[in-house]
Protein backbone atom coordinates (compact mmCIF):
# COMPACT_ATOMS: atom_id res chain seq x y z
CA UNK A 1 0.00 0.00 0.00
CA UNK A 2 1.35 3.45 -0.93
CA UNK A 3 2.32 6.14 1.56
CA UNK A 4 -0.39 8.51 0.27
CA UNK A 5 -2.43 10.59 2.69
CA UNK A 6 -5.74 8.78 3.10
CA UNK A 7 -9.11 10.23 4.02
CA UNK A 8 -11.44 7.80 5.80
CA UNK A 9 -15.09 8.78 5.43
CA UNK A 10 -17.80 7.06 7.43
CA UNK A 11 -21.32 7.35 5.97
CA UNK A 12 -23.27 5.14 8.38
CA UNK A 13 -25.98 7.68 9.16
CA UNK A 14 -26.54 8.44 5.49
CA UNK A 15 -26.35 4.96 3.95
CA UNK A 16 -27.81 3.21 6.99
CA UNK A 17 -30.78 5.55 6.97
CA UNK A 18 -32.35 3.58 4.14
CA UNK A 19 -33.36 1.05 6.80
CA UNK A 20 -34.85 3.32 9.47
CA UNK A 21 -35.83 6.38 7.43
CA UNK A 22 -32.81 8.25 8.79
CA UNK A 23 -34.42 8.36 12.22
CA UNK A 24 -31.46 7.81 14.56
CA UNK A 25 -31.72 8.44 18.28
CA UNK A 26 -29.66 11.51 19.31
CA UNK A 27 -28.00 9.51 22.11
CA UNK A 28 -26.86 6.91 19.57
CA UNK A 29 -25.50 9.66 17.32
CA UNK A 30 -23.51 11.08 20.23
CA UNK A 31 -21.94 7.70 21.03
CA UNK A 32 -21.30 7.08 17.34
CA UNK A 33 -19.52 10.42 16.86
CA UNK A 34 -17.24 9.80 19.82
CA UNK A 35 -16.38 6.36 18.40
CA UNK A 36 -15.63 7.84 14.96
CA UNK A 37 -13.22 10.34 16.47
CA UNK A 38 -11.45 7.64 18.48
CA UNK A 39 -11.05 5.24 15.56
CA UNK A 40 -9.39 7.71 13.21
CA UNK A 41 -12.25 8.63 10.89
CA UNK A 42 -11.63 11.95 9.12
CA UNK A 43 -15.04 12.79 7.68
CA UNK A 44 -18.48 11.79 8.94
CA UNK A 45 -21.26 12.07 6.39
CA UNK A 46 -24.12 12.83 8.76
CA UNK A 47 -26.92 12.18 6.30
CA UNK A 48 -28.64 13.54 3.24
CA UNK A 49 -29.42 17.19 2.57
CA UNK A 50 -32.76 17.00 0.77
CA UNK A 51 -35.80 19.06 -0.18
CA UNK A 52 -38.10 16.04 -0.40
CA UNK A 53 -41.00 16.04 2.01
CA UNK A 54 -42.99 12.97 0.94
CA UNK A 55 -43.62 10.86 4.02
CA UNK A 56 -41.87 10.77 7.36
CA UNK A 57 -38.09 10.89 7.51
CA UNK A 58 -35.81 11.44 10.45
CA UNK A 59 -33.40 14.30 10.96
CA UNK A 60 -30.55 12.63 9.05
CA UNK A 61 -32.62 12.77 5.86
CA UNK A 62 -32.29 16.56 5.89
CA UNK A 63 -29.26 17.14 8.13
CA UNK A 64 -29.97 20.82 8.57
CA UNK A 65 -27.47 23.17 10.11
CA UNK A 66 -29.82 23.58 13.07
CA UNK A 67 -29.86 19.84 13.68
CA UNK A 68 -26.08 19.59 13.41
CA UNK A 69 -25.64 22.51 15.81
CA UNK A 70 -27.59 20.56 18.43
CA UNK A 71 -25.04 17.72 18.40
CA UNK A 72 -21.67 17.43 20.17
CA UNK A 73 -19.56 17.37 17.01
CA UNK A 74 -15.96 16.39 17.81
CA UNK A 75 -13.43 18.95 16.62
CA UNK A 76 -11.38 16.18 14.98
CA UNK A 77 -14.17 15.32 12.53
CA UNK A 78 -15.03 17.07 9.29
CA UNK A 79 -18.79 17.06 8.68
CA UNK A 80 -20.30 16.13 5.33
CA UNK A 81 -23.72 15.72 3.75
CA UNK A 82 -24.83 14.09 0.50
CA UNK A 83 -27.16 15.56 -2.11
CA UNK A 84 -28.77 13.55 -4.89
CA UNK A 85 -28.12 15.14 -8.27
CA UNK A 86 -31.71 14.43 -9.28
CA UNK A 87 -32.79 17.19 -6.86
CA UNK A 88 -30.51 19.73 -8.52
CA UNK A 89 -30.94 19.27 -12.25
CA UNK A 90 -33.68 19.24 -14.85
CA UNK A 91 -35.71 22.26 -13.65
CA UNK A 92 -33.58 25.33 -14.22
CA UNK A 93 -30.20 26.46 -12.89
CA UNK A 94 -28.71 24.42 -10.06
CA UNK A 95 -28.38 27.61 -8.02
CA UNK A 96 -32.08 27.52 -7.18
CA UNK A 97 -32.24 24.25 -5.22
CA UNK A 98 -28.71 24.77 -3.89
CA UNK A 99 -29.67 28.09 -2.34
CA UNK A 100 -32.55 26.36 -0.55
CA UNK A 101 -30.39 23.45 0.57
CA UNK A 102 -27.41 25.54 1.71
CA UNK A 103 -28.65 28.92 2.94
CA UNK A 104 -25.40 29.59 4.84
CA UNK A 105 -21.84 29.80 3.65
CA UNK A 106 -19.47 27.08 4.82
CA UNK A 107 -17.89 29.47 7.35
CA UNK A 108 -21.26 29.80 9.07
CA UNK A 109 -22.26 26.13 8.79
CA UNK A 110 -21.14 22.94 10.53
CA UNK A 111 -20.91 21.37 7.06
CA UNK A 112 -17.52 21.31 5.37
CA UNK A 113 -18.00 18.71 2.60
CA UNK A 114 -20.88 18.31 0.15
CA UNK A 115 -20.95 15.12 -1.90
CA UNK A 116 -23.24 14.91 -4.91
CA UNK A 117 -24.43 11.45 -5.95
CA UNK A 118 -24.89 11.15 -9.73
CA UNK A 119 -25.86 8.59 -12.25
CA UNK A 120 -23.73 8.79 -15.37
CA UNK A 121 -26.42 10.57 -17.38
CA UNK A 122 -26.72 13.26 -14.67
CA UNK A 123 -23.03 13.90 -14.14
CA UNK A 124 -22.09 16.63 -16.60
CA UNK A 125 -25.18 18.73 -15.90
CA UNK A 126 -24.67 18.42 -12.14
CA UNK A 127 -21.02 19.50 -12.29
CA UNK A 128 -22.11 23.13 -12.33
CA UNK A 129 -23.09 22.70 -8.67
CA UNK A 130 -19.39 22.58 -7.78
CA UNK A 131 -18.96 26.20 -8.91
CA UNK A 132 -21.78 27.42 -6.66
CA UNK A 133 -20.64 25.37 -3.66
CA UNK A 134 -16.95 26.26 -4.00
CA UNK A 135 -17.85 29.94 -4.21
CA UNK A 136 -19.49 29.55 -0.79
CA UNK A 137 -16.52 27.82 0.74
CA UNK A 138 -17.59 24.17 0.67
CA UNK A 139 -15.40 21.27 -0.29
CA UNK A 140 -17.06 19.30 -3.08
CA UNK A 141 -17.14 15.62 -3.93
CA UNK A 142 -18.92 13.82 -6.74
CA UNK A 143 -20.01 10.19 -6.50
CA UNK A 144 -20.35 8.44 -9.84
CA UNK A 145 -22.79 5.55 -9.50
CA UNK A 146 -23.04 2.36 -11.54
CA UNK A 147 -19.84 2.71 -13.55
CA UNK A 148 -19.00 -1.00 -13.49
CA UNK A 149 -20.63 -1.69 -16.85
CA UNK A 150 -19.38 1.45 -18.61
CA UNK A 151 -16.87 1.41 -21.44
CA UNK A 152 -13.38 2.82 -20.93
CA UNK A 153 -14.04 5.69 -23.33
CA UNK A 154 -17.14 6.72 -21.40
CA UNK A 155 -15.38 6.67 -18.02
CA UNK A 156 -12.47 8.66 -19.43
CA UNK A 157 -14.89 11.21 -20.89
CA UNK A 158 -16.50 11.68 -17.48
CA UNK A 159 -13.09 12.25 -15.89
CA UNK A 160 -12.21 14.74 -18.61
CA UNK A 161 -15.44 16.65 -17.98
CA UNK A 162 -14.79 16.73 -14.23
CA UNK A 163 -11.30 18.13 -14.73
CA UNK A 164 -12.75 21.47 -15.74
CA UNK A 165 -14.54 22.04 -12.43
CA UNK A 166 -13.46 22.78 -8.83
CA UNK A 167 -14.11 19.29 -7.49
CA UNK A 168 -12.05 18.12 -4.52
CA UNK A 169 -12.62 14.39 -4.87
CA UNK A 170 -14.13 12.23 -7.60
CA UNK A 171 -15.65 9.04 -6.25
CA UNK A 172 -16.88 5.98 -8.07
CA UNK A 173 -19.31 3.59 -6.44
CA UNK A 174 -19.63 -0.13 -7.00
CA UNK A 175 -23.37 0.44 -6.81
CA UNK A 176 -24.42 -3.08 -7.75
CA UNK A 177 -21.66 -4.84 -5.84
CA UNK A 178 -20.50 -6.60 -8.99
CA UNK A 179 -16.86 -5.54 -9.18
CA UNK A 180 -13.69 -7.39 -8.26
CA UNK A 181 -10.21 -6.04 -7.50
CA UNK A 182 -9.02 -6.16 -11.11
CA UNK A 183 -11.95 -4.15 -12.46
CA UNK A 184 -11.69 -1.77 -9.51
CA UNK A 185 -8.07 -0.96 -10.35
CA UNK A 186 -8.91 -0.70 -14.04
CA UNK A 187 -11.53 1.99 -13.38
CA UNK A 188 -9.05 3.90 -11.22
CA UNK A 189 -6.59 3.90 -14.13
CA UNK A 190 -9.29 5.11 -16.55
CA UNK A 191 -10.24 8.00 -14.28
CA UNK A 192 -6.60 8.92 -13.73
CA UNK A 193 -5.96 9.50 -17.44
CA UNK A 194 -7.80 12.84 -17.33
CA UNK A 195 -8.49 13.48 -13.65
CA UNK A 196 -5.48 14.55 -11.58
CA UNK A 197 -7.32 15.28 -8.35
CA UNK A 198 -8.17 12.90 -5.54
CA UNK A 199 -10.14 9.72 -6.26
CA UNK A 200 -12.46 7.98 -3.83
CA UNK A 201 -14.27 4.65 -3.74
CA UNK A 202 -17.52 3.45 -2.19
CA UNK A 203 -17.88 -0.34 -2.24
CA UNK A 204 -20.71 -2.79 -1.65
CA UNK A 205 -20.35 -6.26 -0.21
CA UNK A 206 -22.55 -8.43 -2.47
CA UNK A 207 -19.60 -10.64 -3.39
CA UNK A 208 -17.93 -10.25 0.03
CA UNK A 209 -15.26 -8.11 -1.64
CA UNK A 210 -16.02 -4.64 -0.26
CA UNK A 211 -12.91 -4.48 1.92
CA UNK A 212 -10.70 -6.24 -0.63
CA UNK A 213 -11.83 -3.90 -3.41
CA UNK A 214 -11.20 -0.88 -1.20
CA UNK A 215 -7.68 -2.01 -0.33
CA UNK A 216 -6.95 -2.78 -3.99
CA UNK A 217 -8.16 0.69 -4.92
CA UNK A 218 -5.83 2.20 -2.30
CA UNK A 219 -2.93 0.29 -3.85
CA UNK A 220 -3.97 1.73 -7.23
CA UNK A 221 -3.92 5.32 -5.98
CA UNK A 222 -7.33 5.96 -4.41
CA UNK A 223 -6.99 8.21 -1.36
CA UNK A 224 -10.59 8.66 -0.14
CA UNK A 225 -12.30 5.53 1.16
CA UNK A 226 -15.84 4.99 2.47
CA UNK A 227 -17.11 2.64 5.13
CA UNK A 228 -20.01 2.18 7.54
CA UNK A 229 -20.27 0.70 11.01
CA UNK A 230 -20.96 -3.07 10.66
CA UNK A 231 -21.32 -2.32 6.94
CA UNK A 232 -24.74 -0.75 7.58
CA UNK A 233 -26.21 0.19 4.23
CA UNK A 234 -28.69 -0.85 1.61
CA UNK A 235 -28.82 -4.55 0.96
CA UNK A 236 -25.51 -6.33 1.53
CA UNK A 237 -23.95 -3.22 2.99
CA UNK A 238 -20.54 -1.66 2.61
CA UNK A 239 -16.95 -2.02 3.73
CA UNK A 240 -17.03 -2.12 7.53
CA UNK A 241 -15.53 0.78 9.44
CA UNK A 242 -14.31 -1.49 12.22
CA UNK A 243 -12.11 -3.26 9.65
CA UNK A 244 -11.16 -0.48 7.25
CA UNK A 245 -10.14 1.85 10.09
CA UNK A 246 -7.54 -0.71 11.17
CA UNK A 247 -6.15 -0.92 7.62
CA UNK A 248 -6.02 2.85 7.22
CA UNK A 249 -4.31 3.28 10.60
CA UNK A 250 -1.75 0.68 9.55
CA UNK A 251 -1.11 2.51 6.27
CA UNK A 252 -0.72 5.78 8.16
CA UNK A 253 1.45 4.27 10.87
CA UNK A 254 -0.85 5.69 13.55
CA UNK A 255 -2.53 4.28 16.65
CA UNK A 256 -6.29 4.30 17.12
CA UNK A 257 -8.70 3.30 19.86
CA UNK A 258 -11.27 0.84 18.59
CA UNK A 259 -12.88 0.16 21.99
CA UNK A 260 -15.55 2.91 21.75
CA UNK A 261 -16.54 1.64 18.31
CA UNK A 262 -16.85 -1.96 19.48
CA UNK A 263 -18.99 -0.75 22.38
CA UNK A 264 -21.35 1.20 20.15
CA UNK A 265 -21.58 -1.81 17.83
CA UNK A 266 -22.58 -3.99 20.77
CA UNK A 267 -25.12 -1.59 22.28
CA UNK A 268 -26.59 0.03 19.17
CA UNK A 269 -25.65 -1.32 15.76
CA UNK A 270 -25.71 -5.07 16.33
CA UNK A 271 -29.30 -4.95 17.63
CA UNK A 272 -30.26 -2.83 14.60
CA UNK A 273 -28.58 -5.32 12.29
CA UNK A 274 -30.55 -8.16 13.85
CA UNK A 275 -33.72 -6.15 13.33
CA UNK A 276 -33.15 -4.91 9.78
CA UNK A 277 -30.91 -7.66 8.44
CA UNK A 278 -28.30 -5.88 6.35
CA UNK A 279 -25.33 -7.93 5.25
CA UNK A 280 -24.60 -10.24 2.38
CA UNK A 281 -26.31 -13.56 1.63
CA UNK A 282 -26.70 -15.77 -1.46
CA UNK A 283 -29.45 -13.53 -2.89
CA UNK A 284 -27.24 -10.43 -2.73
CA UNK A 285 -24.40 -12.49 -4.15
CA UNK A 286 -26.53 -13.37 -7.18
CA UNK A 287 -27.61 -9.75 -7.50
CA UNK A 288 -23.95 -8.73 -7.58
CA UNK A 289 -23.13 -11.37 -10.18
CA UNK A 290 -26.01 -10.33 -12.43
CA UNK A 291 -25.78 -6.55 -11.95
CA UNK A 292 -29.14 -6.26 -10.17
CA UNK A 293 -29.77 -3.33 -7.85
CA UNK A 294 -29.56 -4.62 -4.25
CA UNK A 295 -32.71 -2.75 -3.21
CA UNK A 296 -34.74 -5.37 -5.10
CA UNK A 297 -33.38 -8.01 -2.75
CA UNK A 298 -33.79 -5.81 0.29
CA UNK A 299 -37.46 -5.16 -0.50
CA UNK A 300 -38.26 -8.80 -1.18
CA UNK A 301 -36.57 -10.05 1.98
CA UNK A 302 -38.61 -7.59 4.04
CA UNK A 303 -41.88 -8.73 2.41
CA UNK A 304 -43.33 -11.96 3.78
CA UNK A 305 -45.20 -12.61 0.52
CA UNK A 306 -41.93 -13.66 -1.15
CA UNK A 307 -40.82 -17.22 -0.55
CA UNK A 308 -37.28 -18.37 -1.31
CA UNK A 309 -38.44 -19.63 -4.69
CA UNK A 310 -40.14 -16.31 -5.44
CA UNK A 311 -36.97 -14.34 -4.69
CA UNK A 312 -34.91 -16.58 -6.96
CA UNK A 313 -37.49 -16.37 -9.73
CA UNK A 314 -37.55 -12.57 -9.58
CA UNK A 315 -33.74 -12.51 -9.67
CA UNK A 316 -33.88 -14.66 -12.80
CA UNK A 317 -36.45 -12.33 -14.34
CA UNK A 318 -34.33 -9.26 -13.58
CA UNK A 319 -31.21 -11.00 -14.88
CA UNK A 320 -32.90 -11.42 -18.24
CA UNK A 321 -34.83 -8.15 -18.38
CA UNK A 322 -32.46 -5.83 -16.53
CA UNK A 323 -32.47 -4.62 -12.97
CA UNK A 324 -29.68 -2.06 -12.66
CA UNK A 325 -32.05 0.72 -11.57
CA UNK A 326 -34.43 0.02 -8.73
CA UNK A 327 -38.12 0.64 -9.34
CA UNK A 328 -41.08 -0.40 -7.20
CA UNK A 329 -43.07 -0.72 -10.43
CA UNK A 330 -40.49 -3.12 -11.85
CA UNK A 331 -40.56 -5.16 -8.65
CA UNK A 332 -44.34 -5.26 -8.77
CA UNK A 333 -44.14 -6.36 -12.39
CA UNK A 334 -41.61 -9.03 -11.48
CA UNK A 335 -44.01 -10.34 -8.87
CA UNK A 336 -47.28 -10.11 -10.79
CA UNK A 337 -46.35 -10.10 -14.48
CA UNK A 338 -49.97 -9.63 -15.52
CA UNK A 339 -51.29 -7.62 -18.39
CA UNK A 340 -54.59 -5.82 -17.95
CA UNK A 341 -56.20 -7.76 -20.78
CA UNK A 342 -58.32 -10.76 -19.99
CA UNK A 343 -59.98 -13.41 -22.05
CA UNK A 344 -59.53 -16.92 -23.30
CA UNK A 345 -61.10 -19.67 -25.35
CA UNK A 346 -61.26 -22.57 -22.89
CA UNK A 347 -64.42 -22.98 -20.84
CA UNK A 348 -63.97 -25.25 -17.80
CA UNK A 349 -67.67 -25.95 -17.65
CA UNK A 350 -67.54 -27.77 -20.98
CA UNK A 351 -65.06 -30.30 -19.58
CA UNK A 352 -65.84 -30.41 -15.89
CA UNK A 353 -69.64 -30.22 -15.70
CA UNK A 354 -71.03 -33.28 -13.98
CA UNK A 355 -67.62 -34.70 -13.15
CA UNK A 356 -66.11 -35.27 -9.73
CA UNK A 357 -62.94 -33.19 -9.38
CA UNK A 358 -59.89 -33.88 -7.25
CA UNK A 359 -57.63 -30.88 -6.72
CA UNK A 360 -54.10 -31.79 -5.63
CA UNK A 361 -52.23 -29.19 -3.62
CA UNK A 362 -48.53 -29.08 -2.86
CA UNK A 363 -48.53 -29.53 0.90
CA UNK A 364 -46.88 -32.38 2.83
CA UNK A 365 -50.18 -34.22 3.22
CA UNK A 366 -50.10 -35.32 -0.42
CA UNK A 367 -46.83 -37.17 0.09
CA UNK A 368 -47.99 -38.63 3.39
CA UNK A 369 -51.22 -40.01 1.90
CA UNK A 370 -49.97 -40.72 -1.61
CA UNK A 371 -51.07 -44.36 -1.62
CA UNK A 372 -54.61 -43.59 -0.50
CA UNK A 373 -54.92 -40.75 -3.01
CA UNK A 374 -53.79 -42.92 -5.91
CA UNK A 375 -56.18 -45.72 -4.90
CA UNK A 376 -59.02 -43.19 -4.71
CA UNK A 377 -58.24 -41.90 -8.21
CA UNK A 378 -58.14 -45.38 -9.74
CA UNK A 379 -61.37 -46.36 -8.01
CA UNK A 380 -63.51 -43.26 -8.69
CA UNK A 381 -61.94 -41.84 -11.88
CA UNK A 382 -62.29 -38.11 -11.05
CA UNK A 383 -60.86 -35.27 -13.10
CA UNK A 384 -57.51 -34.75 -11.39
CA UNK A 385 -56.10 -31.22 -11.41
CA UNK A 386 -52.68 -30.65 -9.84
CA UNK A 387 -51.44 -27.28 -8.67
CA UNK A 388 -48.21 -26.08 -10.26
CA UNK A 389 -45.68 -28.91 -10.65
CA UNK A 390 -47.03 -31.26 -7.97
CA UNK A 391 -45.00 -34.46 -8.42
CA UNK A 392 -45.89 -36.70 -5.47
CA UNK A 393 -48.76 -38.47 -7.21
CA UNK A 394 -48.22 -40.73 -10.25
CA UNK A 395 -48.13 -38.32 -13.21
CA UNK A 396 -50.19 -40.74 -15.31
CA UNK A 397 -53.14 -40.17 -12.95
CA UNK A 398 -53.14 -36.37 -13.41
CA UNK A 399 -55.36 -34.87 -16.13
CA UNK A 400 -54.53 -31.16 -15.94
CA UNK A 401 -52.24 -28.74 -14.18
CA UNK A 402 -53.26 -25.27 -13.09
CA UNK A 403 -50.97 -22.32 -12.36
CA UNK A 404 -51.63 -18.61 -12.14
CA UNK A 405 -49.07 -17.16 -9.72
CA UNK A 406 -46.68 -15.42 -12.16
CA UNK A 407 -43.54 -15.77 -10.07
CA UNK A 408 -44.29 -19.45 -9.56
CA UNK A 409 -44.84 -19.81 -13.30
CA UNK A 410 -41.51 -18.19 -14.02
CA UNK A 411 -39.75 -20.39 -11.50
CA UNK A 412 -41.41 -23.54 -12.85
CA UNK A 413 -41.54 -22.81 -16.57
CA UNK A 414 -38.90 -25.40 -17.51
CA UNK A 415 -40.65 -28.09 -15.49
CA UNK A 416 -43.98 -27.22 -17.13
CA UNK A 417 -42.50 -27.66 -20.60
CA UNK A 418 -41.48 -31.23 -19.65
CA UNK A 419 -44.71 -32.28 -17.96
CA UNK A 420 -47.23 -34.09 -20.20
CA UNK A 421 -50.45 -32.58 -18.82
CA UNK A 422 -52.19 -29.56 -20.35
CA UNK A 423 -51.59 -26.40 -18.32
CA UNK A 424 -54.56 -24.26 -17.33
CA UNK A 425 -53.45 -20.63 -17.00
CA UNK A 426 -54.66 -17.08 -17.86
CA UNK A 427 -52.45 -16.95 -20.97
CA UNK A 428 -53.78 -13.67 -22.36
CA UNK A 429 -52.93 -11.88 -19.09
CA UNK A 430 -49.30 -13.00 -18.97
CA UNK A 431 -46.42 -10.76 -19.98
CA UNK A 432 -44.40 -11.33 -23.13
CA UNK A 433 -41.35 -12.70 -21.33
CA UNK A 434 -43.44 -15.22 -19.43
CA UNK A 435 -45.16 -16.31 -22.64
CA UNK A 436 -41.76 -16.76 -24.23
CA UNK A 437 -40.64 -18.90 -21.30
CA UNK A 438 -43.65 -21.15 -21.84
CA UNK A 439 -43.49 -21.14 -25.64
CA UNK A 440 -42.57 -24.83 -25.89
CA UNK A 441 -45.70 -25.64 -23.91
CA UNK A 442 -48.04 -23.44 -25.97
CA UNK A 443 -49.94 -26.22 -27.72
CA UNK A 444 -50.78 -27.74 -24.34
CA UNK A 445 -51.94 -24.54 -22.63
CA UNK A 446 -55.65 -24.13 -22.00
CA UNK A 447 -56.50 -20.44 -21.95
CA UNK A 448 -59.16 -19.92 -19.31
CA UNK A 449 -61.99 -17.42 -19.21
Amino acid sequence: MSSAKYTLLDCTLRDGGYYNDWDFDPALIERYLAAMSAVGVDVVEMGLRSLRRDGFRGACAYTTDEFLASLPLPATLSIGVMVNASELIGAGPVSGPLASLFPARSDDSPVDLVRIACHVHEFEEALAASLWLRDRGYRVGFNLMQVADREQSEVEALARACAGYPVDVLYFADSLGSMGPQQTCEIVSWLRRHWKGEIGIHTHDNLRMALQNTLSAMDAGVTWVDSTVTGMGRGPGNARTEELAIEVASARGTTISIVPLMQVIKTDFRPMQERYGWGTNPYYYLAGRYGIHPTYIQEMLSDSRYSEEDVLAVIEHLRINGGKKFSFDALDTARHFYRESEGGSWYPSEVLRGREILLLGTGPGVRRHRGAIERFIRRTNPVVIALNTQAEVDSALIDYRVACHPVRLLADHQAHTRLPQPLITPWSALSDDLRTSLANKRSWILVCR
